[in-house]
């Protein structure tokens, strides 16, 4: 039975009408906030920068005696053959394979390196977060064009009290924070038109639904 025919049943339906304002207040308001543009594009500039608890792999060329995978660590240094506890939180993929080269120029003559990383965690800047009535609210990578439905895939879709439809996205636009309203009921009963792009650093807040 749903909470909707509960309270009818309970209450009667002048009575519930009485409560409307009163429980509208309370489960927010789909039109509180602006609509999510639907095309979002990244910076020029955008590279992914590494994290905690992502993976790379490393390529020497010409001595694959100390290529391998490593892992960045909690405290974002790596360890691999002839380079120990290397910084490299924050940086890009190539800025790593510079800093390795460096290193490796201790022990071989001109290194050339490759990095690519090969397991996303990322920092909090490269994760989009869902929070609230989601099957399974969660910190997700963020990946190139990434859309609203991948997130909804990704978590599961929304729990049975959700007002999918209430959901916000809270987004950096040009250094300021923003909160944009999104349709994820309307989505996920085929409106794609409700679909849009996900950036990375989005919070998806996703509220309950009080009748």
């Amino acid at each position: 039975m749903s909470v909707r025919r509960t309270l009818l049943d309970r209450f009667g339906r002048w009575t519930l009408l009485g409560l409307m304002p009163v429980l509208f207040w309370l489960s927010g308001c789909s039109s509180t906030y602006p609509p999510l543009p639907k095309v979002a594009s990244l910076p020029s500039d955008y590279y992914y920068v590494i994290g905690p608890g992502d993976s790379v792999d490393i390529f020497v060329w010409g001595n694959p005696e100390v290529s391998g995978g490593a892992a960045v660590g909690p405290d974002g240094r790596i360890t691999t053959r002839l380079v120990e506890g290397l910084p490299a939180i924050g940086k890009t993929a190539a800025e790593l394979a510079r800093d390795i080269e460096k290193e490796l120029a201790q022990y071989i003559k001109n290194p050339l390196v490759t990095v690519i990383v090969s397991g996303f965690q990322g920092p909090s800047s490269e994760q989009v977060r869902v929070l609230g009535e989601a099957t399974n609210p969660q910190s997700l990578p963020y990946r190139i064009n990434m859309t609203l439905l991948d997130l909804m895939i990704s978590v599961g879709g929304l729990s049975q009290f959700a007002d999918g439809n209430a959901a916000s996205v809270v987004r950096v636009v040009d250094g300021e924070q923003m909160q944009f309203n999104i349709r994820i009921d309307d989505l996920l009963d085929g409106d794609f038109t409700a679909n849009v792009d996900i950036l990375p650093g989005d919070v998806i807040l996703i509220p309950e639904a009080y009748f």
